[in-house]
């Protein structure tokens, strides 16, 4: 199940819920809307995140993570069938703190949304034009040595993109870091990238060839792996967004082990996680700022017929009804 969308239908005769006497009885979040039981699941994590930042050197942003999203506001806005509303988030305050799993996702969806807004428009201005996903990997390394990596993997990408061979008319590049089996990080770089209509014809690049390039690019004394494929002629390259546009770092990588992940923190603090180049940044540039808002376009629209009120309760790892 996706957890791209925060809204939900859900059959309610009244919005005035009664809250049970029980505590463990009252309604959850998950209760009332399957799409949004994953508000508890990144909550929770964002518990376990906050836990390893507690008594480090990033204390603060423990204290942060903490008071995140700790109650959620709910639009209930009505469907056209009668006792059914959509459930719209209205307002929640969050930390923004870089790998709060809540924050991260909200971030993701935020980055997802401009992207489907944008890339129509892109396609109605270079309808002949095609679409390529491409992944550049290299070698694990120690974590303590990521942010050199991923200078070096960046710096490598420009020269990439200066080759006489070089395809894209425009591109957006984010970049993901992984944890190996052994401890090591993998990082590697994703890249939705828009390319002339007469590439797939002489200057159509190989398997093979796009190795070389990110191997020379690179300066690298081995052959490192690239993937490369191409989105179907008929199909929108928005298709690819969730996988360009996803987190920097999976959840559980950062609650797997404390001490990877504090130096992870340090490793990634200030760097870029999205960019975009070419003809793309006229469409999109917003992508490589931080959302100003969290919240997204669930607080507008539709009028509401009352609201609904969610707290987060660690003891149940669940967020629950409550009286506002």
């Amino acid at each position: 199940m996706s957890d791209n969308k925060s809204d939900a239908s859900i059959s309610i005769s009244n919005p005035s819920l009664p809250l049970s006497t029980q505590p463990d009885q009252t309604p959850g979040l998950a209760d009332l809307s399957d799409r949004d039981q994953f508000w508890d699941k990144h909550r929770n994590n964002a518990d376990r995140v906050s836990d390893h930042y507690a008594r480090s050197r990033y204390q603060k942003y423990a204290y942060r993570i903490n008071d995140c999203s700790q109650m959620l506001d709910f639009r209930l806005v009505p469907e056209q069938s009668d006792g059914v509303y959509k459930l719209k988030l209205s307002s929640a305050k969050f930390c923004r703190t870089r790998f709060c799993p809540v924050c991260q996702w909200r971030r993701s969806l935020m980055w997802k949304a401009k992207a489907y807004q944008a890339l129509p428009k892109v396609v109605q201005d270079y309808p002949k034009h095609r679409w390529l996903f491409l992944t550049l990997t290299v070698k694990n390394c120690p974590v303590d040595e990521l942010r050199k990596t991923l200078d070096w993997m960046n710096k490598s990408f420009i020269r990439l993109t200066k080759l006489k061979d070089w395809p894209g008319v425009g591109w957006i590049k984010s970049v993901e870091v992984t944890r190996g089996r052994d401890g090591n990080a993998h990082p590697h770089i994703h890249t939705l990238l828009m390319v002339a209509p007469g590439y797939f014809g002489p200057n159509y690049l190989s398997q093979e060839r796009w190795n070389e390039l990110w191997q020379q690019s690179a300066r690298l004394d081995y052959k490192p792996v690239t993937h490369v494929r191409a989105i179907a002629k008929e199909h929108n390259p928005c298709v690819i967004i969730p996988e360009i546009l996803k987190y920097q770092v999976k959840e559980s990588d950062l609650i797997a082990n404390r001490e990877w992940f504090l130096e992870l923190t340090k490793q990634l603090h200030k760097t870029r996680a999205v960019a975009v180049g070419g003809v793309l940044r006229s469409y999109m540039a917003d992508l490589e700022r931080e959302p100003e808002d969290l919240v997204g376009e669930d607080s507008k629209g539709e009028v509401d017929e009352g609201h609904l009120y969610f707290a987060w309760k660690r003891e149940h790892k669940k967020y629950k009804l409550i009286d506002p």
